[in-house]
């Protein structure tokens, strides 16, 4: 029994190691524009917040769909929880994930909800264009 037992931590070793974690922050109702100027980050940011911006003006933070009024609850709870465990907010990095069919007016909107929150430093997600 001892030998089945280490068996199923390697294999869960494995699976855990091999697991891409880069679709976590993703969501599938959001298809990303393309951009032929998208460069791959340097850096991955760190405390991210991930928005993703749908077509509606809609926003999925946390695996919930809010409107941007709704939006404020959730973000500012998120912000406590930053300062209580002393991370300063110019160090947070807001990634706004936009659906392509969403207009630009929205993705301002979410721009300037982050900065009246007190978050001013974000990044917009795109698909690089393939050659």
């Amino acid at each position: 029994m001892t030998p089945m037992i280490d068996l199923v931590f390697l294999l869960i070793v494995f699976f855990t190691l091999v697991l891409n974690f880069a679709t976590a922050d993703q969501n599938e109702r959001v298809k990303l524009p393309i951009s032929e100027l998208a460069q791959p980050p340097d850096l991955p940011p760190t405390e991210p917040i991930t928005l993703h911006v749908l077509s509606n003006g809609n926003v999925i933070y946390n695996g919930n769909e809010h409107s941007l009024t709704e939006l404020k609850r959730p973000v500012e709870h998120q912000l406590r929880f930053l300062k209580h465990i002393d991370i300063p907010l110019d160090t947070v990095t807001v990634i706004i994930r936009a659906d392509a069919h969403s207009p630009s007016g929205h993705v301002f909107d979410v721009i300037g909800f982050c900065n009246d929150s007190g978050l001013p430093r974000f990044v917009l997600r795109t698909k690089q264009k393939k050659e």
